[in-house]
């Protein structure tokens, strides 16, 4: 399991508001951006293992974190994710198994997020695509 938010980064929470579960209001960091492009629920060879929304979100952040490895970065450096589905309905009606799927892949770190339906992706069998900017701390930074 993936440590909670780095050093670098600060959660942004505004006293009296309520704690969000699952995402965070806002984020402050330090350090080299990383901006990793949507990725789908597909595996390395572009082969679809399921259908379930919940199995597509736990590879599309498997697939986010391959690509944040080649910078040095992992779960806990991500500051903010965009995740677009193709049913509000779906999504909804899965939270508990997504929850779930999230997890066992980014641990107890949440960054900040926004979920917005698309009318459809461009790869047909794609129920999520999911966008991720991450900050690796300076040197001097590192803990």
């Amino acid at each position: 399991m993936t440590a909670p938010t780095a050093p670098h980064i600060r959660i942004l929470q505004p006293p009296d508001w309520p704690r969000p579960r699952g995402y965070s209001n806002g984020m402050a960091a330090t350090g080299t951006q990383v901006f990793v492009g949507g990725q789908i629920g597909w595996d390395a060879q572009g082969r679809f293992a399921s259908t379930r929304m919940a199995d597509q979100v736990g590879q599309a952040l498997t697939n986010i974190l391959a690509v944040l490895a080649q910078a040095g970065a992992g779960a806990g450096h991500i500051v903010r994710l965009t995740w677009f589905v193709t049913s509000r309905e779906e999504y909804v009606s899965n939270l508990k198994a997504i929850g779930t799927a999230y997890r066992a892949v980014m641990g107890k770190h949440f960054p900040v997020m926004s979920v917005v339906q698309v009318v459809a992706l461009v790869e047909a069998e794609a129920k999520v695509e999911i966008e991720a900017t991450a900050v690796i701390p300076a040197p001097a930074d590192a803990r």
